[in-house]
């Protein structure tokens, strides 16, 4: 039996899946989490659902690996460490320099070093974990699967900002999107489970999470997408601020007394979004309770999210001339019902008709609308996993 990992890491954590190859298994998950603090985690779920937890010391991203592989070794999940064919990482920001996921070597390292300033707080740690995977396990490929490379299909009039051109030609300033790899699986599943080519559909997703964003998917290719030249841009999510008037940051930071350009962009993506909104929680589900109890600001907070999810799916219909299905996904995509009802009650004017029990699930992969309704609307729970090993299938063969 041969494996592949699929790993998303951070600065701090490692969150992996071994998948057996090529049945596309799934055969264990987990997590090694507080890397650097005085206490880590290692946590441990095989395919029946019986879960190992260990805590000790992780001083670095090599002695989470080395636990993790022990892990599987001592667990009779793999013989060897043989067994393992390949990894697969995740890495959000490819630039303009990876359209497709690619095979790591040094020079495809150091340029995911270097797009670095694309994605700060998460190219470093990615770098720095397929190194250590190289290390770990020298004889294994490794394949840097990109969050950006899907949208890299983009038209020119969608990817570039109305500013001076030679931003661009210089610095390459321009929308790159992320979320891509979820955004890919889903539409091509909804595709399957709508029993059509995709080449012949008009489809948007909606990866509704804590990072949130909406694709317009014409045909197969990404045309545009919610997210920006970071993934700071777009809709309300759990604590970015989504799209505002840029002037806003020179007068707030005024205001403020703020005089470091960074401490505001830390306030846009670590302080805002639902949880500023609120007061309370970046979290959908606490925002929820409270909006019950009477909170009036988890309420606003909430209309917020979902009005401007409608506003984007709006203008990509009007983008592409046409929908012939809208895919929810991602942890409020796939289990906030109350997000999906209330989104689609804005849509019924271009023929979104949702049926109400078919929408009462969470998690639950089909087709939620109405059989007469002229826009499909579909729940697609996201494998980026899944498709982070295809790639690396494909690839490394």
């Amino acid at each position: 039996m041969s494996y592949v990992i699929a790993v998303n890491a951070g600065s701090s954590s490692l969150k992996w899946k071994l998948f057996e190859v090529p049945e596309e298994k799934e055969v264990a998950s987990g997590i090694a989490e507080r890397i650097g603090l005085d206490m880590g985690k290692i946590k441990l779920k095989k395919a029946d659902g019986e879960t190992v937890e260990k805590e000790l010391p992780i001083p670095n991203h090599n002695e989470a690996l080395t636990e993790i592989l022990n892990s599987l070794i001592e667990e009779k999940i793999i013989p060897s460490l043989d067994a393992i064919t390949a990894v697969g990482h995740r890495v959000v920001a490819g630039g303009e320099s990876y359209k497709d996921s690619v095979v790591v070597d040094e020079e495809v390292l150091a340029e995911i070093e270097r797009l670095s300033e694309l994605a700060p707080l998460h190219n470093p740690a990615e770098a720095k974990v397929i190194r250590v995977f190289r290390e770990v396990l020298p004889n294994v490929q490794n394949v840097a699967v990109f969050d950006t490379s899907f949208h890299q299909t983009m038209p020119v009039e969608n990817y570039l900002y109305s500013l001076p051109m030679r931003y661009y030609e210089e610095y390459k300033a321009r929308r790159y999107g992320a979320h891509g790899t979820s955004h890919k699986y889903v539409s091509q599943r909804a595709a399957e489970l709508l029993g059509k080519p995709i080449e012949e559909l008009k489809i948007i997703t909606c990866h509704l999470g804590n990072g949130a964003s909406i694709t317009a998917v014409d045909h197969g290719k990404s045309v545009d997408t919610s997210m920006g030249f970071t993934p700071l841009a777009g809709l309300t999510m759990g604590t970015r601020s989504g799209d505002i008037d840029a002037s806003l940051i020179p007068f707030i930071m005024k205001k403020e007394g703020i005089t470091d350009v960074q401490e505001f962009i830390d306030i846009l993506n670590n302080e805002s979004g639902l949880l500023g909104l609120s007061g309370l929680s970046s979290d959908m589900r606490d925002l929820r309770d409270a909006a019950r109890n009477g909170n009036e600001q988890a309420e606003v907070a909430i209309k917020i999210f979902k009005n401007r999810i409608i506003k984007y799916i709006g203008s990509y219909m009007a983008e592409m001339n046409g929908c012939d299905a809208i895919v929810f996904t991602g942890g409020i995509g796939e289990n906030d019902r109350a997000v999906r009802k209330d989104v689609c009650a804005s849509l019924t004017f271009f023929g979104v008709d949702l049926d109400e029990e078919k929408n009462d699930v969470r998690g639950k992969e089909g087709i939620i609308s109405k059989e007469n309704s002229k826009i499909s609307v579909l729940l697609v729970p996201t494998e980026e996993e899944l498709m982070i090993v295809r790639d690396v299938e494909r690839l490394t063969k």
